[in-house]
């Protein structure tokens, strides 16, 4: 943004400065000049004890000395506050410094104020902690666009590979050459459609409503349920009614993401999911439970990064994209909620999402 150019702000405190103690110098002045014309007799000055008659009028005397102390003031003032401004403006100096490293790219620098806190160092702590959320979103950003750019690339390669077969190879079974380039070209799909999911979540670009968590619930059992009973899983679904605000369509993908994630990492064969809804004091909780096998806590606690997979990078029919934790994440974020993931310690995870009742129902 252009802007005509302008007095400093030092300039501008050092002339306030100036003019405060001139105003109060002059207004010294004036009062004892009043005192000299009230209490002093024209050409007579009282001196103890006698009368001295014909003197100098002090009136007139004092008039160049008045004079003389009024640009003394004027002087110091202006140089006293020329000097105050400069040193209480210091650390808004540093400040400005910081800002324009920060506009240039170089996140990582910080002001770190040091002193007694007052007005200045509050907005230094403040623009330090902006400073290290931004640096740490960029950060996260560049690790998502890192690993999206890896995970896009890899369909693409492979549909790429798979024509080239094709092509160097005419007699080559086009029948099985077109189901695999099917199912790359699905996968690649539902990736994109993963990361729009993630990236409507991230905006908050959704109208709130009551929602009901238990219902959503039967709702992801019922489209799961054939995807448990291929990989030898049994659902406990289970619940109280449990009202919310929120996105249904988003929480619906929240609840359906976890509870695939926990039926595709499960045990071989013969394991379980457990899914449950209570409502408490001010908040309502999904709870999700799934056997498994046992991991550690630092491996749990990467699960929520995009593209991040429990089990590595393993893939099968229904391995996953690694963003189904994310989206969750993002999604609960979006709700003003939270998500808990501890591993159980006979295997498997146990996820705990919280949302904030609504208004009337905090009420009662």
């Amino acid at each position: 943004m252009d802007r005509a150019p302008g007095l400093s702000v030092r300039l501008k405190l050092a002339l306030s400065y100036a003019g405060f103690v001139t105003l109060a110098g002059a207004l010294l002045l004036a009062a004892v000049w009043v005192f000299l014309r009230r209490y002093v007799s024209d050409g007579v000055l009282f001196s103890p004890g006698r009368f001295v008659p014909n003197r100098p009028d002090p009136l007139h005397a004092f008039a160049p000395a008045a004079a003389a102390v009024f640009a003394f003031l004027l002087v110091f003032g202006l140089a006293g506050g020329w000097i105050l401004a400069g040193r209480m403006l210091t650390p808004l100096t540093r400040i400005t410094d910081a800002t324009r490293r920060a506009a240039n790219g170089s996140l990582s620098h910080r002001i770190r104020l040091q002193g007694r806190r007052d007005e200045f160092r509050e907005l230094a702590d403040a623009f330090d902690t902006m400073l290290a959320r931004l640096e740490a979103h960029v950060a996260e950003q560049q690790r998502f666009a890192a690993n999206a750019s890896h995970e896009l690339r890899t369909p693409l390669a492979i549909s790429q590979s798979l024509l080239d077969v094709a092509r160097n190879d005419p007699a080559h079974d086009h029948g099985e050459l077109v189901d695999r380039l099917h199912a790359v070209n699905a996968r690649a799909i539902d990736l994109t459609e993963a990361l729009l999911v993630l990236s409507r979540a991230d905006q908050r670009f959704f109208t709130r409503e009551p929602v009901d968590l238990s219902l959503l619930m039967e709702e992801a059992t019922e489209t799961l349920l054939p995807l448990a009973e291929k990989r030898g899983v049994t659902l406990h679904a289970s619940g109280d009614i449990t009202p919310a605000v929120g996105s249904p369509a988003l929480l619906l993908q929240m609840t359906t993401n976890l509870m695939h994630n926990a039926i595709v990492h499960n045990l071989p064969e013969q394991g379980t999911v457990w899914v449950t809804t209570s409502v408490r004091s001010e908040t309502v909780a999904l709870t999700v439970e799934n056997s498994g096998e046992k991991l550690s806590p630092q491996l749990v606690s990467t699960l929520t990064e995009p593209f991040q997979r429990g089990t590595g990078r393993t893939r099968d029919d229904h391995a996953g994209l690694g963003l189904g934790l994310a989206i969750v994440k993002s999604i609960i974020h979006v709700h003003d909620g939270s998500l808990t993931i501890v591993p159980r310690p006979a295997g498997g995870l146990r996820t705990v999402v919280q949302l904030p009742t609504p208004p009337r129902q905090a009420a009662t």
